[in-house]
């Protein structure tokens, strides 16, 4: 047996290259198919998760606490209490890696030239650091110092926008609980970067600073919650439920549905790409070796006379698929590699950056070249390419060899 096999392969190796040219561009479109899927999937997860993480990382967290009514009508109206002792037992607890209660209310901000809407987020800086990158994305200035700082931190693009600085003094405006105007002046401590939603519709300042502007006592509008394990996310979203029946709890899927749509899809994209490919791919493989066979009739003939079993010949052209589809695989998987490993540095998308915020994505995506998804999808491609050439297969098996061997090619 294994000196059968031997011979085939040998066989098979030497008849792969009786057409070089037409081998080469055989496992070229092999070679060019796979390494579309494999970039194809490595970017879309790098896409996947750099809207996932602009998603969990900046604001939303991997889930949120409100009170009801809050999420259709963010008003004070709809403030909740400071967690209870055992909400906050639960929030401290695993698999719950962090969180962080705000005070976010509808606001104008004013600078000497402009007036613009915003949301105004009272933060407790230490909690804050735990769950979002904000105070990480600082580029001049210094963030905030503590619950009581007095002090803001706004959008570079918000800067811009006021037409003002560093330094210099805004004044914020809100609807208190009594329903008055409420008002206060802000030095801006701090400029942070970040995709221009973010930068354009939120300004920070201490929690317990907004508190006493809108007259809440130490009432909050949310809480912020992460997560590390997303695989745990459910339990943690059921037990607060539970620690808390009375509220909204809501994770990211819930409270960012584009988002969640998005990072779903991502996958889909990859596999119906992959089956344009397969059927490039088949259309490509079948008329390689049904013309192969066609040459060779007179030569299987000549070989099934001098004893050569039909599932012999079957056997021997699907080696010689197998070897022509591996060598693409193989020149396609390891291309795939070397770009994704070159690219997993970052790829600035430039002028695409501002659609790609748009959706939930940042300016830079970074591919990871997933080894264990790379090779079940190469071992994927290869197993269809062997599995479409048993048509060419069968019909040389199935040759008579008088018939063949009179064949005039």
């Amino acid at each position: 047996m294994n000196a059968a096999w031997s011979l085939l392969m040998a066989l098979a190796w030497r008849n792969l290259w009786r057409n070089p040219r037409r081998a080469a561009i055989t496992a070229i479109v092999v070679a060019a198919g796979l390494f579309s899927v494999l970039t194809l999937d490595a970017m879309m997860q790098a896409w996947a998760q750099s809207s996932r993480d602009a998603t969990l990382e900046l604001l939303t967290g991997s889930g949120q606490i409100h009170a009801q009514g809050w999420l259709d009508d963010p008003v004070l109206d709809h403030r909740m209490p400071a967690p209870s002792p055992e909400l906050s037992a639960t929030l401290n607890a695993a698999p719950i890696g962090g969180w962080a209660s705000r005070v976010t209310v509808p606001a104008v901000i004013q600078s000497e030239y402009k007036t613009l809407p915003l949301s105004l987020m009272g933060v407790d800086p230490a909690s804050e650091a735990r769950i979002s990158t904000i105070p990480d994305m600082v580029v001049e200035g210094s963030y905030l110092t503590g619950p009581d700082d007095g002090e803001i931190v706004l959008g570079r693009h918000l800067l811009e926008r006021l037409r003002t600085q560093l330094g210099r003094r805004v004044i914020v405006m809100a609807q208190a609980a009594d329903g008055t105007l409420a008002q206060r002046g802000f030095v801006v401590a701090g400029v942070f970067a970040g995709n221009t939603a973010i930068e354009d519709g939120y300004a920070f300042t201490g929690q317990r600073t907004v508190q006493q502007m809108l007259g809440i006592g130490s009432d909050i509008s949310e809480i912020a919650f992460r997560v590390p394990d997303n695989g745990q996310l459910g339990a943690a979203v059921t037990s607060l439920k539970a620690a808390a029946p009375e509220l909204d709890v809501k994770p990211w899927t819930a409270l960012s549905p584009m988002a969640a749509a998005m990072d779903s899809a991502m996958g889909s994209y990859v596999w119906i790409w992959l089956g344009i490919v397969f059927v490039l791919m088949a259309i490509g493989i079948v008329n390689t070796q049904l013309m192969a066979v066609f040459e060779r009739v007179r030569e299987f003939g000549l070989l099934m006379a001098l004893g050569m079993k039909p599932r012999l010949i079957l056997a021997l052209v699907c080696v010689e698929s197998a070897l022509l589809v591996g060598l693409g695989v193989a020149v396609g998987f390891v291309a795939s590699a070397a770009l994704t490993w070159g690219l997993s540095g970052g790829v600035d998308l430039g002028g695409l950056a501002q659609g790609a915020e748009y959706f939930g994505g940042s300016r830079m995506l970074y591919p990871h070249f997933d080894m264990a998804l790379s090779l079940r999808e190469a071992a994927l491609i290869w197993a269809l390419g062997v599995l479409v050439a048993l048509w060419p297969a069968a019909r040389a098996a199935r040759a008579n060899p008088v018939e063949a061997m009179s064949h005039e090619t």
